[in-house]
């Protein structure tokens, strides 16, 4: 019965490819065009892609062109083909401003950029463009039911982003140009007031301020000194509780005792 089974599966299997290989020759449209919407029904994304991809341009102008072209962007999203999607998806809005599915081709357009969004340490222009579209589409749909997922994606993207300024930050430090790491961290407290990363970045520009104290010049060391202790009462005031407070404790007695000597002298 298994060996049956199995011979009949491989019939199965030998037939149906052998009907997408003829759909994809065909030159009969709604052969191709039915056989892509059952694949597409059955989860068959790649060959429903690779036939709707062969009817787009057949369809062109014609009353059918709108599901063609729809079906054919999503299934580009369930085969990952994103950058691809994106644009079909944009240009489905832009054909067919009036349809049904255009809420939801805004949105997935926006879900295809942030598929797209590379790591925090790679270049972050498509994290931008990303963020755009989602916004679009929040704009455009404020009741929509996918706004928590939009919103999700938002804030995902805006941390990626925070977390790519701030290790830009941080690589001052560890270069040792304190100078632009105090000024690179005020700039990103600026820009980015509520980032998760603000305990760590003050941290990061208080120890700057302290380093470039404690080894400077003689005529500037007093001001250094005063500014990085300045830092450091602000930081304790801020975060009393820090995870960092061994070290701001061990940095603030470095520099009380370097003023005492300086002071002494």
């Amino acid at each position: 019965m298994s060996r049956l089974i199995k011979i009949l599966f491989l019939c199965f299997l030998f037939t149906a490819c052998n009907d997408y290989q003829k759909a994809l020759k065909s030159e009969e449209t709604k052969v191709k065009y039915d056989l892509a919407e059952k694949y597409y029904n059955n989860g068959e994304f790649r060959r429903a892609k690779n036939l709707f991809e062969q009817l787009v341009p057949k369809y062109r102008g014609r009353p059918q062109a709108e599901r063609v072209v729809y079906f054919y962007a999503k299934a580009l999203v369930e085969t990952k083909d994103y950058i691809l999607a994106a644009y079909q998806f944009e240009s489905f809005v832009k054909a067919y401003p009036k349809s049904q599915k255009l809420e939801e081709a805004y949105f997935l357009i926006g879900y295809c950029y942030y598929e797209e969004s590379p790591v925090f340490s790679l270049e972050q222009s498509q994290t931008h463009e990303g963020l755009n579209k989602i916004q679009e589409f929040i704009n455009r749909y404020p009741d929509s039911e996918r706004m928590a997922e939009a919103n999700n994606m938002v804030q995902e993207l805006r941390i990626k982003i925070e977390k790519k300024q701030f290790e830009i930050a941080k690589q001052y430090k560890t270069i040792r140009d304190y100078k632009s790491a105090i000024k690179a961290v005020d700039n990103f407290i600026g820009d980015n007031p509520g980032t998760p990363f603000r305990e760590e970045a003050l941290f990061v520009q208080l120890e700057s301020a302290g380093i470039l104290a404690l080894n400077s010049v003689y005529n500037k060391k007093k001001k250094r000194l005063e500014s990085a202790k300045a830092f450091i009462s602000a930081f304790k005031v801020k975060y009393p509780e820090s995870k960092f407070n061994n070290k701001v404790d061990n940095l603030l007695t470095e520099l009380d005792a370097e003023i005492t000597t300086f002071v002494s002298n």
